[in-house]
């Protein structure tokens, strides 16, 4: 060793503890040394977790000239106003939430027979710090304008950051419309808020309806999650309801329910979708958890969901809803049992056979099973088509909960067939004093091995060189199991 001795370094958020190993551990620098690994541990683990979502709250909110009229005690800008600035309030400091506000009909007021339908802006954009910019915005607008919802929710598509600060960090952009009144510039609103759910720009917007009649409403349900405030009172409820659906994930089961009601299946991919949009929000394999019940899940409640058990067939659920901080069980009807195939005795070639799989009396394909394997299915009855030679059909196959169904499939033999010269031919299959065609003869071939399921068989050939229908050879032979037989023309 030389006098300088050997260094070695921990890292401390970028800083380095060096130790001369020449030199004995003093407690203090042992006690040094151990806070700098547990720093620089405890850095590494928190760089390698997932961050949390990052929510992006969009405010569009109605500054046209009806805002001005009264409701209740005083008019309805100053309520909606004041009850926003309180909620701003209770938002200061929220983690992994950015706010940002845009306002209509607040710039050019109406004029006799002339409205401006572009008087939308964004007056506060989304940034770490716009609170104060959105408090100074509420407290010096001014109610002037008309009412164009389809424009604003049009333009709102560009408010919105293409990504998160990273470039890979998952955002929720969310719209919360509030409008005392509908569409006035002729455009559709619903169909604006349906491209932009579809192209994933925004989730499913909120629109909170100021005092609307009943008319008004129905024409504003299409754009979005729709909160009726009737009264000063309800619009305080429904503004925290929204902020709170908009924010917070809850919890959910999705249980997974037997032919006897019991919610014991699992082992199943399972999908969540949005129900509007059809784009995947989840997916995951269903798991019972250490006490034996569906595992508990953290869902965002902003969504109406379709549920899909990739059971065979699926088992579907529309339309499910959920209430922020309410956990909710999702049932879906998802009894199986087994279905095994299993071939007959005999020696084995290593040929593979599938079978066809239908819901009874149906004609689209489930799945393609091959033989010699097991397959799980919801209960009910089914029909197997086995892609031997002939086709096998067995109708009728039950599936109950919980329990297997074996069924046994002939083992093929094998025909050989060597003709003389080439020459088209075909194999029927004898059956009550019938043919039942079953496969060609390629004309080219000086010979052909066919696998068939055992049985009496007609096999019919005629050189090419044969000008004569009576020169036609016809010739019968048995088929066994795991067997091979030989035909010479």
């Amino acid at each position: 060793m030389n006098a300088i001795g050997t260094l070695f370094t921990v890292p401390l958020r970028n800083t380095y503890v060096m130790h001369d190993r020449s030199r004995p551990f003093s407690f203090r620098t042992a006690l040094l040394f151990a806070f700098a690994l547990v720093v620089a541990l405890g850095s590494h683990a928190q760089e390698s977790a997932p961050r949390p979502p990052l929510t992006r709250m969009l405010f569009v909110m109605d500054a046209s000239n009806s805002m001005n009229a009264f409701w209740g005690n005083q008019p309805k800008i100053n309520t909606a106003r004041e009850l926003l600035l309180q909620s701003l309030k209770e938002l200061e400091g929220q983690p992994d939430l950015e706010l940002a506000l845009r306002l209509y009909g607040h710039q050019t007021p109406i004029q006799p027979g002339k409205q401006d339908c572009d008087d939308t802006r964004l007056e506060v954009p989304f940034s770490p710090n716009s609170m104060p910019g959105m408090r100074s915005t509420l407290k010096s607008v001014r109610c002037l304008g008309t009412t164009p919802i389809a424009r604003s929710l049009e333009r709102a598509a560009g408010d919105f950051p293409a990504k998160g600060s990273d470039g890979t960090r998952v955002v929720r952009n969310v719209i919360i419309l509030i409008t005392d009144g509908i569409e006035a510039c002729d455009e559709d609103p619903c169909a604006v808020s349906r491209a932009l759910q579809a192209k994933g720009i925004v989730l499913k917007p909120f629109v909170i309806g100021v005092g609307l009649d009943e008319s008004q409403k129905y024409s504003l349900q299409c754009v979005g999650n729709y909160f009726d405030a009737s009264t000063p009172e309800l619009f305080e409820h429904v503004l925290k309801v929204v902020v709170t659906q908009a924010l917070n994930s809850t919890t959910a089961q999705i249980s997974l329910m037997t032919a006897d009601s019991k919610p014991t299946e699992t082992d199943v991919p399972v999908t969540l979708y949005d129900q509007r949009t059809g784009k995947i929000i989840d997916h995951f394999m269903h798991t019972m958890n250490e006490r034996g019940i569906p595992d508990t899940l953290r869902i965002d409640p902003i969504y109406t969901y379709k549920v899909v058990a990739h059971t065979v067939p699926p088992s579907v659920r529309n339309d499910v809803t959920l209430r922020p901080g309410v956990h909710t069980v999702i049932a879906l009807d998802a009894g199986t049992g087994l279905l095994e195939l299993k071939m007959g005795n005999g020696p084995s070639d290593g040929a593979i056979v599938q079978a066809i799989v239908r819901r009874s009396g149906e004609t689209g394909t489930l799945i393609a099973q091959e033989v010699g394997t097991t397959q799980r299915l919801r209960t009910g009855t089914y029909d197997l088509e086995v892609l031997t030679l002939p086709r096998l059909l067995i109708p009728v196959v039950h599936i109950e909960q919980g329990r297997t169904n074996e069924i046994l499939i002939p083992r093929h033999g094998i025909l050989n067939i060597l003709p003389s010269t080439p020459g088209p031919g075909a194999v029927f299959v004898k059956k009550d004093d019938q043919l039942e065609w079953v496969a060609d003869l390629d004309p080219t071939a000086v010979r052909a091995q066919i696998r068939l399921l055992p049985g009496t068989y007609q096999v019919i050939y005629r050189s090419r060189g044969a000008r004569r229908t009576e020169l036609s050879i016809k010739k019968d032979i048995t088929i066994e199991s795991g067997r091979s037989a030989t035909l010479n023309f």
